[in-house]
């Protein structure tokens, strides 16, 4: 015969069991993009989680591709918003037209030596398909319609950890509609 406590546990644990599957699914997960890492392109890592509570605009990049002059314009955003809590994080991917070919040593001269580069450059990975970055999995599967199509496809998060716009690779990084994103983000308590 079953007592009361052991009926409430048993009754818990079947509420639960389904709960806890559906997080381990993805289904009613609440992970923030301040979960993930990248690799850097200097060796150690960069934890999103140092940058809890502040805006991110984490963007696929490419040494050989006709956007890479955005570059350029990443670096005066992160020039002009760092002070306020913005991070740019930079991704180098070989996934679209084979743009990204070198190693560490191409993609640095490229980023800090030819743009001047100071915000953070991870080292390069997939950003999409099934060898994806878990970041650009998780991107992927909170905005399916809004997946990179190509380099320089930019993904602002916000300061709760979740994605606020999203930008496709020809909306330059100094458009007003990515400034006055950027802005929003920071007001936001």
């Amino acid at each position: 015969m079953m007592n009361r406590r052991t009926m409430l546990t048993t009754a818990l644990a079947g509420m639960l069991v389904p709960a806890t599957r559906a997080l381990a699914d993805g289904g009613m997960s609440r992970i923030s993009a301040y979960a993930f890492s990248f690799p850097a392109l200097s060796g150690e890592d960069i934890r999103l989680a140092a940058f809890t509570g502040k805006p991110l605009l984490v963007v696929n990049t490419a040494s050989l591709c006709g956007y890479t002059q955005q570059y350029a314009g990443l670096q005066e955003i992160w020039s002009e918003f760092r002070a306020r809590g913005l991070t740019v994080i930079g991704v180098p991917s070989n996934d679209f037209g084979g743009q990204e070919p070198g190693g560490t040593s191409e993609i640095t001269e490229t980023a800090h030596h030819q743009y001047g580069v100071t915000f953070p450059v991870a080292a390069k990975a997939n950003v999409v398909g099934a060898k994806a970055h878990p970041f650009y999995k998780w991107a992927a599967d909170a905005r399916p319609r809004e997946v990179p199509r190509w380099n320089f496809h930019k993904y602002l998060i916000g300061r709760d950890g979740y994605i606020a716009e999203v930008f496709p690779s020809a909306v330059e990084p100094a458009d007003t509609r990515i400034k006055t994103a950027i802005a929003r983000t920071l007001a936001d308590s």
